[in-house]
């Protein structure tokens, strides 16, 4: 699901506001409402690899308890923190890299292995390295191990930023996830930002892109697509939650 698509307009966003500010302010409710719109917003345009990103948040929190565990008995804990650096590496280079490497290690060695082509999970490098900055945080007694998994999940998933970054340290939003109050001008300011966004977006980047593959076309020039660029403004989105 793109930023820009009429679904995520007109479908997503405003039913997704309708329930969050119906419920209750009870933050807990509130997160349940946003983790479960963010992994739907996922699997739209990913629904096997949902699997993938719910282990890793689920990998990860188990390792954020043990090295908090260890750390309330006067260790640091860090076999844990490296075990949980081994993880999400091999999480990211299964999927992104170990196709490349084979075919390199092909074209190098003259050989000839051959493994089925892996798909790239959307933002998989995203959501891997904020999971892993969680443990890290924790190991660095930046924060506190939570106990909750749905609150460490709303972090790593959270829509807004999910495909597309940044990469956001848990020790910057850890009060948010437990305690939040959005006024009304929170709320203005945050669709000002996002229409701003969105303006640029449609009016500039697309049109500017659309003219660049039209002249790369006609010099007969291979165009490169940027699929990053999609989720450029989305980030406005978390102002209105």
């Amino acid at each position: 699901m793109l930023f820009p698509s009429p679904v995520f307009l007109f479908v997503f966003l405003p039913l997704l506001l309708a329930v969050y500010y119906a419920l209750t302010p009870r933050v807990a409710w509130r997160n349940l409402v946003l983790l479960l719109a963010s992994v739907l917003f996922y699997a739209w345009g990913e629904p096997l690899f949902v699997i993938i990103l719910l282990l890793s948040v689920v990998v990860n929190h188990a390792f954020g308890l043990c090295v908090g565990r260890c750390q309330s008995e006067g260790k640091r804990g860090k076999g844990y923190v490296v075990a949980a650096v081994v993880f999400n590496v091999a999480l990211l280079f299964v999927f992104k890299y170990l196709n490349f490497t084979v075919d390199s290690a092909n074209l190098l060695l003259g050989t000839h292995w051959e493994i089925r082509r892996i798909a790239l999970p959307v933002g998989i490098s995203f959501f891997t390295f904020q999971s892993l900055s969680y443990v890290i945080d924790i190991y660095r007694q930046r924060c506190v191990a939570q106990p909750s998994v749905m609150d460490v999940g709303l972090y790593v998933t959270l829509f807004p930023q999910l495909i597309a970054g940044p990469i956001v340290r848990y020790e910057t939003v850890m009060q948010e996830l437990v305690s939040r109050r959005t006024t009304l001008s929170d709320f203005s300011s945050g669709i000002e930002l996002f229409v701003q966004g969105l303006a640029k977006k449609v009016l500039v980047a697309q049109q500017r892109r659309r003219r660049c593959r039209h002249r790369l076309c006609l010099a007969g020039r291979p165009f490169v697509n940027c699929g990053g660029v999609a989720g450029s403004g989305g980030l406005y989105v978390a102002d209105l939650l």
